[in-house]
């Protein structure tokens, strides 16, 4: 695991050689980040429904977890926790979020949120604690996972993941 800080946030990149290494990572950010709001970066078939699906199962999901692709939104009850899995792929203007009712989601301040494509309802959804964003490396199987901590929730998810954190870091949090 390679770290570093920057003044404005903190950074986690991790190689994920194949699927199983993928859901062990999640597995991990799963016991370390309870709720809050995390944004899923990445092109068509980064990896973002399956990391999403590892962290799912590790909280307790059993069943299938499927890519919100057409309905934008998968809410679930896991543990009397309330978890949405969005995905804004196919959404052609941010608006379109708060006609489906999105204030309604974020009401539980318990609640997880894990959002794809959230570049495409900026302007609407809340800001992350985390961002993961994934690349296909060249051999197709191996993932490239950068975790940037955006808020003190975030960075004590770093943190309790074993990543360096610098009090620089934590400052600029504040």
């Amino acid at each position: 695991m390679i770290s570093t800080t920057s003044p404005q946030l903190t950074v986690c990149e991790i190689v994920l050689v194949d699927e199983a290494a993928t859901a062990q990572i999640a597995t991990q950010i799963a016991k370390v980040f309870l709720s809050g709001v995390v944004y899923f970066v990445g092109g068509l078939g980064a990896g973002k429904t399956t990391f999403t699906r590892a962290w799912l199962n590790a909280k307790g999901h059993v069943g299938a977890v499927k890519s919100p692709t057409y309905t934008l939104v998968e809410p679930y009850q896991i543990a009397g926790q309330s978890v949405f899995h969005f995905d804004l792929y196919r959404l052609n203007d941010p608006f379109e979020l708060e006609l489906m009712g999105i204030r309604d989601y974020l009401e539980d301040p318990h609640a997880l949120l894990l959002i794809e494509w959230p570049q495409n309802g900026e302007l609407v959804i809340p800001h992350a604690d985390l961002q993961l964003s994934l690349k296909i490396a060249e051999d197709e199987v191996t993932r490239h996972l950068k975790i940037e901590a955006l808020s003190p929730v975030g960075m004590a998810a770093l943190k309790d993941l074993n990543c360096e954190i610098t009090q620089v870091g934590l400052d600029a949090l504040k």
